[in-house]
């Protein structure tokens, strides 16, 4: 999010306030280390249980849109209450910068922030520009229903968090068959190919469907879905045109927004398309 994803950052900032959700910005913050867990499992629940100690110094909870680095955080909190010597080795390496892990400090993605805290009352009261019952294909995403053992955010069988905000939209999100399918992100650095035709095989089937976008809430499928929708058309031998957008742009055309400002300018999909049924402009 902080280098290419700006259209998810730009989004939450601006609908996240309207709807009475104070945002923190936290100094200190660093990376979440899932990146290296194949490397180096100590650092990863190092650097993410950093994190919760410095929220935890402030007396705050801490909202990760990022499905990955909620996963990194969710899984060194649930290693840390189990291993006592882990924790006493990660405790002895915070206590360097005077910080202390506890472990108390509750985690929300951004999904289920929107309608467990939110409510999904409280969304419906805000959608000035309704979805005049478009059918929106929703993408969770690996991380934020997998490993199911952890507790995720959604649940790893049925999700259905994305399509109550849809709904509380005035739209409607029909099930289809590619809905748990990954976007090929993870396999990027190792195996391209591979990663891209999974891009391509799920767009093609959300596009013959007949849906008229895809939401989704995870950087990595957003670099996917909507950065390589071209070349995932290539590699499965498809004309793909279809609208990727976040949870939270989408939201905010709904609450009348303007389109810059959730940074729908930078999407790289023809978002122009899907904007154009809910009668908005750039």
């Amino acid at each position: 999010m902080p280098t290419e994803q700006y259209g998810y950052e730009l989004s939450v900032r601006e609908v996240l306030p309207r709807l009475g959700v104070e945002l923190v910005d936290i100094e200190g913050f660093s990376c979440c280390g899932e990146p290296l867990k194949s490397v180096n499992q100590m650092l990863t629940i190092h650097l993410s249980a950093r994190n919760i100690a410095i929220c935890e110094s402030q007396g705050l909870d801490i909202f990760v849109p990022c499905p990955m680095c909620h996963l990194a955080l969710s899984e060194a909190k649930a290693i840390l209450s189990e291993n006592k010597e882990l924790l006493q080795r990660v405790k002895e390496k915070l206590s360097a910068e005077d910080l202390s892990y506890k472990g108390t400090a509750r985690l929300y993605h951004t999904v289920d922030l929107l309608t467990d805290i939110v409510g999904i009352d409280a969304i419906k009261a805000k959608a000035t520009k309704p979805l005049n019952g478009m059918d929106l294909a929703t993408h969770y995403g690996c991380h934020i229903i997998r490993p199911s053992i952890l507790g995720r955010p959604q649940d790893s069988e049925d999700p259905a968090g994305m399509e109550r905000i849809l709904e509380a939209l005035g739209g409607r999100s029909s099930h289809y068959p590619e809905k748990l399918d990954c976007c090929g992100g993870p396999l990027l650095p190792n195996h391209p190919d591979t990663a891209v035709t999974k891009t391509g095989e799920k767009l093609k089937a959300v596009q013959e469907q007949g849906f008229d976008g895809m939401v989704l809430a995870c950087p990595w499928c957003s670099k996917m879905f909507d950065s390589k929708q071209k070349k995932g058309g290539e590699v499965v031998g498809a004309q793909l045109s279809v609208p990727v957008v976040y949870i939270t742009q989408l939201l905010g055309l709904a609450m009348g927004i303007e389109p810059s400002k959730l940074g729908l300018d930078l999407n790289q999909s023809p978002v122009v398309k899907l904007m154009e049924k809910m009668g908005v402009a750039f």
